[in-house]
């Protein structure tokens, strides 16, 4: 049987609960016959979210098996979240934008992150998402699932350089160190080594994607955004404020990379590596988000979350509507949101 199915590969963010936007563009994507998703790669939220869909579709779970085990895993950490001491209070709800600023738990955990500092997990520097993770994502089903290529980054604490982990070696450990906050969580070990968040050295990394043989169409969904409506003043927000501008670094040293020399910067290029000319296209929440409070991104409650995936299906099907005619044709990436606030 021939298929005219129009391949593409995506590129998620990272952005703490921001992810749950993506969850909502991923829910659309795979409800799109026409599309056939061929890889992703993630960083930080955006990894847990490769990771996830790979669960589902693999073993012939395909696309409806995907969007389950979205649903499965965003809901499963909302409900989690009610228990958890990290909520908003009264003021934060009479300051609206899904704020947590004044929760004694929001400072205190960056508190704790920095006095934890790289030190590796104990107990009781534990990852909280060890548990979330272990309990919703089979990985031996992400490993074994042949119909998608997944990619996700850390970041070496020693040597600063970034270490890309792929699909066929997975598990709770590395998808952890791609997702990890280091003014929040203690640095992850794999293979004896200590890895911190992704987002430094490539949020998402597109390099992988680009690799000749691939899908040349690649849609990136941007969570980190690029501005903020207001300044920072706790040192909490100043500390996360001060993390979203170092993880827009990368992405937009590699974005102006592929728009100008079609290649990527040096350092995330293997001794063997070639590229195609790859077709770059964007899903932006940057407007919607960057009207948000900086503490947002720690923000679990089910109703946040679910707003977050509802606006994330509407931008994919106003992508979907403009753009899906130029899958395979050309560009539609506007710099705008990338470059400027």
């Amino acid at each position: 049987m021939v298929t005219t199915n129009k391949k593409i590969s995506l590129g998620l963010q990272g952005g703490g609960t921001y992810g749950a936007f993506t969850w909502g563009v991923l829910d659309r994507l795979l409800q799109e016959e026409r599309l056939d998703i061929t890889a992703l790669s993630g960083a930080s939220a955006g990894a847990i979210n490769a990771a996830v869909v790979a669960d589902g579709y693999a073993h012939g779970g395909g696309r409806e098996g995907a969007r389950k085990a979205l649903d499965r895993f965003w809901r499963t950490l909302a409900n989690t979240a009610m228990f958890s001491p990290l909520q908003r209070t009264p003021l934060d709800h009479l300051a609206g934008g899904f704020t947590m600023s004044h929760s004694p738990a929001y400072q205190l955990m960056e508190m704790a992150g920095a006095l934890a500092g790289p030190v590796r997990e104990m107990p009781v520097t534990l990852n909280p998402l060890r548990n979330l993770l272990s309990a919703t994502i089979d990985f031996e089903r992400v490993r074994a699932c042949k119909e998608l290529e997944v990619f996700i980054s850390a970041t070496n604490v020693r040597t600063g350089a970034g270490k890309l982990f792929r699909r066929a070696e997975l598990d709770v450990q590395r998808v952890l160190a791609a997702a990890c906050l280091p003014t929040v969580f203690a640095s992850v070990v794999v293979d004896g080594e200590s890895y911190w968040d992704g987002s430094f050295v490539a949020n998402p990394p597109l390099a992988p994607l680009v690799e000749s043989g691939g899908a040349q169409d690649v849609l990136v969904v941007q969570i980190n955004p690029i501005g903020r409506a207001e300044l920072p003043r706790t040192l909490a927000d100043i500390s996360n404020r001060s993390n979203e501008i170092a993880f827009n670094i990368s992405f937009v040293r590699e974005i102006n990379a592929l728009l100008h020399t079609h290649a990527v910067p040096d350092e995330e290029q293997g001794a063997s590596t070639t590229f195609t000319s790859a077709r770059l296209h964007l899903i932006t929440a940057n407007d919607m988000l960057s009207e948000l409070s900086i503490s947002s991104k720690f923000n679990a409650e089910p109703g946040y979350l679910q707003m977050l995936h509802d606006r994330g299906v509407e931008a994919a099907e106003r992508w979907l509507e403009r753009h899906f005619k130029d899958i395979g044709e050309r560009s539609t990436l506007d710099p705008g949101p990338i470059f400027y606030s």
